[in-house]
């Protein structure tokens, strides 16, 4: 079943750079390697409710996803939501 977005959960998404359903990768506490997600909001202590390819919801630290932007080449490269989160907002200009 796919999950539900409310709007107040994708407009607090959006003012951090994210979207909700965006792919997101993360990498559980017992395996090594990279299991990928889907976002679907934002809870009240900061982290990032994220359903894995079998539908179950995990709720993770910013720091623990990554999710993929152009590079420097404009080819997709993964980084951390740390990152997004910091530099998706541009300034106006008046």
């Amino acid at each position: 079943m796919a999950p539900k977005f409310t709007v107040e959960q994708a407009d607090v998404l959006r003012r951090i750079g994210l979207v909700a359903g965006e792919e997101v990768r993360f990498r559980r506490a017992d395996r090594g390697r990279w299991q990928s997600g889907r976002i679907s909001g934002v809870e009240r202590d900061g982290s990032i409710t994220v359903h894995d390819s079998h539908g179950a919801a995990r709720s993770l630290r910013p720091e623990r996803l990554e999710v993929q932007r152009p590079g420097r080449r404009g080819r997709p490269v993964w980084i951390p939501v740390t990152e997004v989160a910091v530099t998706w907002e541009q300034l106006t200009l008046f």
